[in-house]
């Protein structure tokens, strides 16, 4: 087969641009002469994630549709027309061989005009209940590839493969290089953005047991931005060793040095966790699209792989609880990680190029 030029679009979060960069990749890894090209928005974590892998990028004007107010959703639907014309013009510069969703606002004008353009086309789900974005555009692109069974509802089922969520190679790495701690650390991330009641009831419930926390323990913690100050002083003041810091650059630093961790919920992340068989307490983001971070960790806590607690009903001396059991039991962490690695399908990338190429191939015969 020719060299390949491949569009990948998507972006809003981290969530929908990392299983992103995890195809792109693995195209690279086939045929180093592959071009990729990202198409996103002008949001600062989708320009973050790129400047952070190199990759070559686009973008277009583009609002959501969902979750605004009625003035920002007519503007949101005014703007399409020239959305689609951008992802025209942009797609006509580029010749794309394959366009590729993986989520976000900004996949249904590509993805439409790949479509008029006659180029083929596939998108990647990573929740269980499919966001906006994917649910519309599922019609009419070539091939549907979905992280968790039961997604295949909400699409033409003929077109559906069950890939498993595409997870970056440096993630991967992390469980061949990682090396047990004898001191404790526990993660907290907020998502790409961080959360502010997540930020705000980790470090009381700490405070509450810290002094029969293991020796040496640690804490790293994702606040985002505007909580990263406060969080710092904190932790300070309840004289918990800390290391605080609005975004991560490098997530593998991170992970390999993970116990334990305590995170939202996105598809992204807990299928990045599950890969790299970790015990997790989640907390899902209460207002996400049709609540599919609950629904996400649902899967998690009937597997053993996780626990999880619903904000609304979470306070600093229930969840004290949760950490002090699980820190001071390597035997608990243990079998929550094995049930985290049963579900891990650290493979999805490879399987999905591998759909993908066969798609490519299909429509040159």
């Amino acid at each position: 087969m020719k060299t390949l030029t491949v569009v990948i679009t998507g972006g809003g979060t981290g969530g929908h641009i990392f299983p992103g960069i995890a195809i792109a990749q693995e195209m690279i890894a086939r045929d180093h002469q592959t071009r990729i090209v990202f198409i996103g928005t002008e949001r600062r974590i989708d320009k973050q994630a790129m400047e952070m892998y190199g990759f070559d990028t686009r973008t277009i004007h583009c609002k959501p549709l969902k979750g605004s107010g009625l003035w920002a959703k007519l503007k949101s639907i005014g703007l399409l027309p020239v959305s689609l014309l951008e992802s025209l013009l942009v797609l006509r510069n580029i010749k794309p061989d394959l366009v590729f969703g993986v989520g976000g606002y900004v996949t249904g004008p590509v993805l439409v005009a790949a479509r008029l353009l006659g180029v083929p086309t596939c998108i990647h789900e990573q929740n269980s209940v499919p966001g906006m974005a994917n649910r519309k555009i599922g019609g009419v692109v070539d091939r549907i590839f979905l992280s968790l069974p039961g997604s295949e509802r909400f699409f033409p089922e003929e077109k559906c493969f069950l890939s498993g969520n595409p997870i970056r190679k440096d993630i991967l790495d992390i469980l061949a290089e990682k090396q047990s701690s004898n001191a404790p650390t526990l993660v907290v991330l907020g998502g790409s953005q961080g959360a502010h009641s997540v930020n705000r009831i980790v470090p009381p419930a700490l405070d509450l047991i810290k002094t029969r926390l293991p020796e040496g323990f640690t804490v790293i913690h994702q606040t985002g931005v505007a909580d990263e100050e406060d969080v710092r002083q904190e932790y300070g003041r309840i004289g918990i060793s800390a290391r605080v810091t609005a975004f991560f650059s490098s997530m593998k630093e991170v992970y390999s040095e993970a116990t334990l961790v305590l995170s939202r919920a996105g598809a992204t992340t807990l299928a990045e966790l599950t890969a790299l068989q970790l015990p997790m307490l989640l907390i899902p983001f209460p207002y996400a699209a049709d609540n599919h971070q609950q629904k996400n960790a649902q899967i998690l806590v009937d597997s053993g792989a996780a626990k999880m607690f619903l904000e609304a009903d979470l306070t600093p001396e229930i969840l004290s609880v949760e950490l002090l059991s699980l820190l001071l039991s390597e035997e608990a962490r243990h079998k929550m990680a094995k049930s985290s690695g049963a579900l891990a399908r650290p493979h999805a990338a490879q399987a999905i190029v591998d759909q993908a190429l066969t798609l490519l191939r299909q429509k040159e015969a």
